[in-house]
């Protein structure tokens, strides 16, 4: 009886032995098939993230400071690229005739919410693309004028952004340049006639030269190789000084467009500051990082459910006037000390 009860008990130690083994494998093997999953996770989990695509009518590199701005404005309202949210960017490169198909590209992807930035090619594009994906544009047109929205104050529908009604203006900048040469009565004019707002632009400068008595000499620039043209039909023309037209492309080559003032020793005046940072004589307008920050505040309200009809359009309330002493003194310009007195930056 002894035997039989330890041999039982025996063949009991090694039933719990392999029990206990096979409770081990089944666990090992479940790790295993957890660890071979997990991998597979992280993609699903990011993916999971709102996608906020960003529509660019130039390129990363030239417009690498308003994108600064925008992922600003994202943060401040908290998303972050890569932590709860994923930007999508998409650039025409200054080919305009890409911009249908990059916009239909993020809608394709499934983008939470679109913003265009790069003047009003790149958010007709986007509006075309689209009837229910939220839009977001920064451009210096009437977004009315262009039937982007119904109105300023209440948009309607999937779009709304950011305006600089650069149009209102047009003839602030011709004041100062006629301040700046005040004997000068042929303006140079520098337009890209890629852009859909070239004509009615071109417009508003005459109707702003012929108040102050001045006559326009027209010039376009809607490629690389276009400016030497221009610059030469300028000099030909013998005008006392540029007005350059805002427009992305032009913008982009602003370097480019610097240098040529200068060997011509023409005074020009731009929209924007960065021109003058980089040599150019002087420039009268709003901040464009700051309203592609707030295009970032926008996408970012949208994203947290926000409506885009619900999102008035943005106008800047605040105008720069930027001087570069340096490169008046090459010109052998002298800055009127009203001019000086009201300016907000100055380059010594």
């Amino acid at each position: 009886m002894i035997v039989v009860i330890r041999r039982d008990l025996d063949e009991g130690r090694h039933a719990i032995k392999r029990g206990a083994f096979m409770q081990r494998r089944a666990f090992i093997t479940l790790l295993g098939g957890a660890a071979a999953s997990f991998p597979l996770a992280a993609p699903a989990q990011q993916a999971a993230m709102p996608v906020v695509g960003f529509l660019g009518s130039t390129s990363a590199a030239q417009w690498a400071g308003l994108v600064a701005g925008f992922r600003e404005g994202l943060a401040q309202v908290g998303f972050v690229d890569g932590k709860n949210v994923v930007i999508e960017f998409r650039w025409a490169e200054n080919k305009f005739d890409r911009l249908p198909a990059l916009a239909a590209d993020l809608v394709a992807g499934r983008a939470a919410v679109i913003v265009a930035s790069g003047g009003t090619v790149a958010a007709q594009a986007a509006k075309a693309a689209t009837a229910t994906v939220p839009v977001i544009f920064v451009i210096g047109a009437d977004p009315v004028k262009w039937g982007l929205v119904a109105s300023l104050n209440r948009p309607g529908g999937n779009v709304t952004g950011v305006s600089f009604l650069v149009d209102a203006l047009v003839a602030k900048r011709m004041e100062v340049l006629r301040e700046l040469i005040p004997s000068g009565t042929s303006i140079g004019v520098l337009v890209n006639p890629k852009n859909p707002n070239a004509e009615s632009d071109t417009d508003d400068v005459q109707t702003a030269a012929k108040s102050f008595g001045q006559e326009i000499h027209v010039v376009t620039a809607g490629g690389e190789q276009d400016l030497e043209t221009a610059f030469a039909s300028l000099v030909q023309t013998k005008v006392a000084g540029l007005f350059v037209i805002p427009d992305p492309f032009l913008f982009s080559r602003r370097e480019r467009i610097v240098a040529l003032a200068a060997q011509h020793a023409l005074p020009a005046i731009y929209d924007r500051h960065e021109t003058v940072l980089e040599g150019g004589l002087i420039s009268y307008g709003p901040s464009v990082t700051d309203a592609n920050k707030q295009a970032g505040i926008y996408a970012g309200r949208i994203l947290s459910g926000t409506k885009p009809a619900d999102l008035p359009v943005v106008q800047p309330t605040k105008f720069e006037l930027a001087i570069n002493l340096k490169t008046a003194k090459t010109l052998g310009i002298t800055i009127p000390t009203t001019l000086l007195a009201r300016a907000d930056e100055v380059i010594e």
